[in-house]
């Protein structure tokens, strides 16, 4: 849980990064250890492509969190 304490307290803008350069990946994380195991490994899977990616550089952008299977 010490990775979503990390997670929810980065900045805003440490965040965007990390979701547009790697987000599949650390947001995939992100949702199996927030206790979304299935929506998390969905993520890692197929997270990658253009949708899930967007989806989540925006989430973080407009509202600072994951808003996707991970609230």
């Amino acid at each position: 849980m010490d990775y979503v304490k990390w997670w929810d307290q980065l900045p805003k803008w440490a965040k965007f990064l990390l979701a547009f350069f790697a987000g599949w990946l650390f947001l995939g994380i992100y949702r199996i250890l927030k206790g979304h195991i299935i929506a998390g490994i969905i993520w890692l899977v197929c997270g990658g492509f253009v949708i899930g990616w967007a989806w989540d550089w925006i989430s973080v952008l407009m509202y600072n969190k994951v808003t996707l299977f991970a609230d």
